[in-house]
């Protein structure tokens, strides 16, 4: 059993239906265009690259290589359907632990990335694409900022491996100077220090979660229509 989330990977293979990859971009970025209720959609998502180049980046991360590929890959949806009149929809397949930490990520502009990431989304979306979040895992920190949080609307499903949040709760823990359990605790009465969906929605930033058991695989083909 692998040691990171192939959640991501799953859902994009389902509701890609086996289209043609974009070439040119890292490993650990899948992009394609299909069908999506009979209308033309781009799907990616940043998937666990054991190989990648950047250690810190191997399980799923939103490094330097993935941020910047996120930029091409939705500017070039942008610039291809430039004039017209049904332009694409976005569909970012959320499932990232993490941006990159390193020190060679910060030496080398991870901010800058990740910024490129979010401003093609943002440019994509105020140029008339429907840009749509899919969480179907985990939505931490700078890596669900740069991929997923400029979208119109955030759909997730109701899961316990679907959770959005800054850190993970170890790193929260060390912070604020509690432990994990009292964290836990907090949560219970104070929404956005929760990880769960459902507290999330609470908040009003995505729709109601839809129930779904098997999150971790791909779903049934009704779901495409």
């Amino acid at each position: 059993m692998s040691s990171y989330s192939l959640r991501g990977l799953h859902w994009f293979e389902a509701l890609s239906a086996g289209a043609k990859m974009l070439e040119g971009l890292p490993p650990s970025l899948r992009v394609a265009d299909a069908e999506l209720g009979g209308k033309a959609a781009r799907f990616i998502a940043v998937v666990a690259d054991p190989h990648n180049r950047f250690p810190r980046a191997r399980n799923g991360e939103v490094g330097l290589l993935e941020g910047w590929g996120l930029a091409i890959a939705v500017d070039e949806v942008i610039a291809a359907d430039q004039g017209k009149p049904c332009k694409r929809a976005v569909i970012a397949i959320v499932d990232v632990p993490s941006q990159a930490y390193g020190r060679r990520e910060e030496a080398l502009g991870i901010h800058q990335a990740l910024a490129g990431a979010a401003d093609s989304y943002a440019r994509a979306r105020l140029a008339g694409h429907a840009v749509i979040g899919l969480l179907v895992g985990k939505a931490m920190s700078g890596a669900f900022l740069a991929h997923g949080y400029q979208a119109n609307r955030l759909i997730a499903l109701r899961d316990p491996g679907v959770m959005v949040h800054a850190m993970g709760k170890a790193s929260a823990a060390r912070v604020t100077l509690r432990s994990v359990e009292e964290l836990e605790t907090l949560a219970a009465s104070v929404p956005p220090m929760a990880y769960d969906i459902d507290s999330y929605a609470s908040l009003g930033l995505c729709g109601k979660p839809c129930r779904w058991s098997r999150s971790s695989g791909p779903p049934p083909t009704t779901l495409r229509g």
